[in-house]
């Protein structure tokens, strides 16, 4: 694709990640449930009814517009989740496309960025991260990385350890296990000091593996700033929850008529607020050090630099 102008090279990105969406929704739905596997059965079908979909009824975003929104036996409600994921998965390969130093590498962002979108669709949905991703990602980082070096081209690590001026493979697999060991490591301590403070467990497991493998295709520094990029995502949304919850309470306590005490309320939407998975957040932040890690690195300098 490299005679390609720009802009074509963009639309073909996102053209194929617009059709790997729609295989996105697939796992997502189907990776939670114990009877049933990614790729049995071969044909979509109705979650309600469980009839099989036709081709025309699977086609990205425009069978979702057409349909509006429902299927077309039993008019089951199709969440608009689906067309969403579609078009993220879209707009991430895309920004690939745009930001790969190369089709390889690109294939291999494009790959891990679809899979954290798995990982957050069901996190979402089931607060569980599915194995298949979070291990899966574990074992191919250091397998990817030893057949890719130029993947951790910008990994203190593995240029440290490489021979040369440019990362080998045995500095690259290096830098690949130790973003696994800093990525699992720093959140297993996280969770042990947090359960120590708090009495009760402060991390989910499946956070410490999806960090993990983050870790494994970024390097034990990227994946430092990705929990903390993570951390500081979650920690807005987690307020934006409070405060909706706040809000629905004191409208409900209105409609009812009842003079609730603010503070009261408060202390409620701050339990029923606070219950968020962390892997999507956790998966934004691996995401950005995956295709951004020098442009992050300079605006977190800035940052550090104008306090």
């Amino acid at each position: 694709m490299e005679h390609l102008p720009r802009e074509a090279v963009l639309v073909v990105w996102g053209l194929f990640g617009l059709i790997v969406g729609s295989f996105l929704n697939v796992a997502i739905h189907r990776l939670p449930l114990e009877d049933e596997r990614v790729w049995r059965p071969l044909r979509s079908r109705c979650p309600s009814c469980r009839r099989e979909l036709s081709s025309l009824d699977n086609i990205p975003v425009l069978s979702w517009l057409v349909l509006r929104g429902r299927c077309r036996t039993c008019r089951w409600p199709i969440p608009v989740r689906y067309p969403l994921v579609e078009l993220l998965n879209a707009g991430l390969w895309a920004l690939v496309g745009a930001l790969a130093p190369s089709l390889a590498v690109g294939i291999v962002w494009a790959v891990v960025l679809s899979a954290l979108v798995v990982a957050s669709g069901v996190d979402f949905d089931r607060f569980e991260i599915p194995d298949e991703i979070s291990i899966g990602g574990m074992l191919l980082a250091p397998l990817v990385s030893l057949a890719l070096p130029e993947l951790h081209a910008a990994t203190w690590v593995a240029r440290e350890l490489s021979n040369g001026p440019e990362v080998d493979r045995l500095g690259a697999l290096l830098g690949s296990l130790a973003g696994l060991a800093v990525g699992g490591g720093s959140l297993i301590a996280i969770g042990w000091l947090g359960k120590l403070v708090f009495k009760r467990d402060a991390m989910g497991f499946g956070d410490v593996k999806l960090l993990a493998a983050g870790g494994g295709f970024v390097g034990p520094g990227a994946a430092l700033l990705a929990l903390f990029l993570g951390s500081v995502v979650a920690s807005l949304a987690g307020a934006g929850n409070v405060a909706r919850f706040l809000w629905l309470s004191r409208a409900r306590a209105r409609r009812r008529g009842a003079r609730r005490p603010f503070l009261r309320s408060l202390a409620s939407a701050r339990i029923a607020g606070r219950y968020l998975p962390f892997g999507p957040y956790l998966g934004i932040g691996i995401g950005i050090v995956l295709v951004a890690w020098k442009d992050v690195l300079e605006l977190v300098n800035e940052f550090l630099f104008q306090f």
